[in-house]
């Protein structure tokens, strides 16, 4: 993984947000949006966090900030799983 990568993983993992490696996509991350039990991380179908809070569409904004550091952003693989790509 780039630095970049690596750097948000790490920033992304230690504040308890589900990322993953994946075989599908090498070099890169993503972010369950299925393990949602003691905080809400990514939300497919919510359009009630959209706009709020840093929330966009259906990624929360604590994501968003890190990620944006990186020059990163998380786009939708499948309504249960964000890959992370550069911006």
């Amino acid at each position: 993984m780039k630095r970049n990568y690596r750097n948000a993983y790490d920033a992304l993992e230690k504040i308890g947000c589900p990322v993953f490696e994946s075989v599908d996509c090498p070099g890169r991350f993503m972010i369950s949006a299925e393990e949602n039990y003691d905080e809400v991380w990514a939300d497919y179908y919510d359009c009630m966090h959209w706009d709020h809070d840093g929330w966009l569409f259906g990624v929360s904004g604590k994501i968003n900030k890190i990620l944006d550091k990186y020059g990163l952003f998380a786009e939708w693989q499948n309504p249960g799983c964000l890959t992370v790509c550069e911006a």
